[in-house]
């Protein structure tokens, strides 16, 4: 990491130097999975000889009842391992979903990006935008970016790196904040989203294990996660200026890999402006479309049996096509106003340099994909996760102890299965009949588990976008590395997750109610 920073660094800033610079030293992403990959497969052959297996009770996502199950550790090595390596390496990949959205955001992100939109837009924030207040407002719309999935990785955390190098900032600052942002308070938001659904619906089905008329709403942790949106957006703004800033320094543009980089000027020229109105138009019309298909009673985009809009609703579930639409219609006719991109082969070929330039993420996510397979295939998270969540239970602890110790139990877990659905399907029937016989209402548990899952997320490898930030910050920095990302992400991590803890605690000493 290049930069022109002289004054003296602090204990802390030389620690996390020191964490780059072993990071720094590890091998390529692919080498380091294709090493997890051996080490599972040896792995599951040791724990799968000796038996290794644990009994519990999940819910069962088909009929919502609580059922006993046993899980053992599936050896890679046996005869039916050795089938599974062969014959699911295209399946593997094929169900990845992260690539299906990876490619699908960047159709319309590529579009934008070629016309010059985003460098517009970009601009404009910073020109109407007090600079103090930018990081503020990066932070607040990354952690909101969760309503769209996965959507916000693509979008804004390589938008806050351009943002940041534009006031003339380093971008790596960038890049760390919109990470920290859209990873870090992943299952909190201000709105209703899909997730929120599905966690409400398992929480359910293990409440009624204690008590058949027991259930929350959708809305069950709206006031604590709007707090927690507030929270963190100071949090993560603070981090950013007070710590990451500082020991990042002055950008050296010439780290940058080469056309990486562009020119920034001080004011928007007469076609950018033109462009930014044109995209305006565009905007309204898809808006106006979408309108059309989703406020209607029975409009297509609502749910057909309960007419919901949002939650579970076909509107919801394919939010990656509004932001592929939204950045390619906007981009096109910015480029029809600016004069960028006119015609619909130029348009066409945008998507293709898009594409193309994605090569070496998409050959990563291949052998990313192959390792989760392998690795969910085996059950070692399962029975991990299963284990330390047992030794919890038998603790024999009070409430407000064993809510934290149970955030630390995800939080820990989180850095091997990030999947926040798959694990609460584990979590919820242990902890919230646990929790609800010593007087915990199930709001409480299911808040707990959104704070233990989100902060991990910024940290671990396993992370399907983990390899795709570490590929944004070597545009800006050609020797930036999987330590370079892990130096930047530390303090955000460890703040986020000892603080928010504290929240957590301080509202449920205060008797603060979770939501509607």
């Amino acid at each position: 990491m290049t930069t022109a920073n002289t004054a003296p660094k602090t204990v802390m800033q030389r620690l996390l130097d020191g964490v780059e610079r072993v990071g720094n030293m590890v091998p390529h992403p692919v080498i380091i999975f294709l090493i997890l990959i051996g080490i599972v497969i040896v792995l599951s052959a040791i724990l799968g000889a000796f038996g290794a297996a644990v009994s519990f009770e999940r819910i069962n996502p088909d009929t919502h009842e609580i059922e006993t199950a046993s899980t053992e550790i599936r050896s890679l090595l046996n005869v039916e391992g050795i089938r599974f390596l062969y014959s699911s390496l295209i399946p593997n990949f094929m169900s990845f979903t992260a690539v299906g959205l990876m490619i699908a955001a960047m159709i319309g992100a590529g579009v934008a990006e070629e016309s010059g939109l985003v460098t517009a837009l970009i601009r404009k924030l910073v020109i109407v935008s007090p600079r103090w207040a930018l990081t503020y407002i990066l932070a607040f719309v990354g952690i909101l970016a969760s309503i769209a999935a996965d959507a916000g990785y693509l979008v804004l955390i390589p938008l806050a790196g351009v943002a940041y190098l534009a006031v003339g900032r380093h971008p790596l600052a960038g890049l760390a904040l919109g990470f920290a942002a859209v990873a870090g308070a992943f299952t909190v938001n201000m709105l209703i989203k899909p997730l929120d659904a599905v966690l409400v619906e398992f929480t359910n089905d293990a409440a009624r294990l204690v008590d058949p008329n027991r259930s929350i709403g959708l809305a069950s942790n709206v006031w604590f996660s709007i707090a927690s949106v507030i929270f963190l957006t100071f949090l993560i703004a603070f981090i950013t200026d007070r710590m990451i800033s500082p020991r990042l320094g002055e950008y050296k543009p010439e780290a940058a890999a080469d056309g990486a980089v562009p020119d920034q000027g001080a004011v928007l020229s007469e076609q950018e402006s033109r462009g930014l109105r044109f995209a305006l138009y565009g905007l309204i019309g898809l808006v106006v479309v979408f309108l059309l298909l989703t406020l209607p009673s029975g409009a297509p985009l609502r749910n057909p049996e309960t007419g919901e809009l949002i939650g579970s609703s076909p509107f919801m579930n394919g939010l990656i096509a509004l932001i592929m639409l939204l950045f390619l219609v906007t981009g096109w006719t910015y480029g029809i106003g600016a004069g960028t991109l006119r015609t619909l082969s130029e348009v066409i070929a945008a998507i293709e340099k898009s594409i193309k330039n994605m090569g070496g993420t998409i050959f990563l996510f291949f052998v990313l994909s192959q390792f989760v397979a392998y690795f969910t295939y085996t059950n070692i998270g399962t029975v991990m996760a299963l284990s330390l969540s047992g030794a919890l239970q038998a603790a024999n602890i009070g409430a407000l102890p064993l809510l934290i110790g149970f955030i630390v139990v995800v939080a820990i877990i989180d850095l091997l299965l990030t999947g926040a659905i798959a694990k609460w399907a584990i979590f919820a029937p242990v902890f919230v009949p646990l929790l609800m016989k010593l007087g915990v209402e199930p709001e409480a548990v299911l808040a707990a588990y959104r704070v233990g899952d989100s902060p991990m997320n910024a940290i671990t490898p396993l992370n399907a976008y983990f390899a795709l930030v570490v590929g944004f910050a070597q545009k800006y920095d050609k020797s930036a590395g999987v330590g370079t990302i892990v130096s930047l992400m530390l303090p955000y991590v460890v703040l986020i997750f000892v603080l928010w803890t504290a929240l957590f605690a301080v509202w449920k000493a205060l008797g603060l109610p979770w939501g509607l």
